[in-house]
């Protein structure tokens, strides 16, 4: 169990850190055009649109401003978490992310929503990590030199 242990703890990272890059090349046109397959946003207006949705009581200008907010963590956490610098932050702010998207979803969208997602799970699994953080458990990460 030890020698998986630290394994795991890398491959959650950076399963983690992928899952939050990935949405930000989305937002910002790198993964293709807006319609195209697999792409979810494909520009920088679709996405906005879609954070004014699960923030209804604001305004669309102040929607963006959230939205970028929301892009600069992501990217940043997600950077931290792959590189494997200050993972206990890294991790706990991914956390964060996640929790209020989820519970946007879960209050604006559809109740089934973060579940259809698993943005729980990804919630959860960043507050996991962030728990993980004896000097064993960092290997193959910035942290562990």
């Amino acid at each position: 169990m030890k020698k998986i242990f630290p394994k795991a703890q890398a491959l959650l990272r950076f399963s983690l850190g992928a899952g939050f890059i990935l949405p930000v090349f989305d937002r910002l046109g790198f993964l293709g055009a807006p319609g195209s397959v697999h792409v979810t946003w494909g520009n920088w207006t679709n996405f906005v649109n879609y954070i004014h949705s699960l923030m209804p009581y604001v305004s669309a200008q102040m929607a963006a401003y959230f939205g970028l907010v929301a892009t600069i963590g992501e990217a940043l956490c997600g950077i931290m978490l792959i590189v494997g610098y200050k993972i206990k932050l890294a991790a706990f702010g991914s956390f964060v992310l996640t929790l209020v998207f989820a519970l946007s979803m879960l209050f604006f969208i559809h109740y089934r929503a973060q579940f259809n997602y698993s943005v729980f799970v990804v919630s959860f699994s960043c507050l996991l990590l962030a728990s993980l953080q004896d000097r064993e458990s960092i290997k193959w990460s910035i942290n562990h030199f």
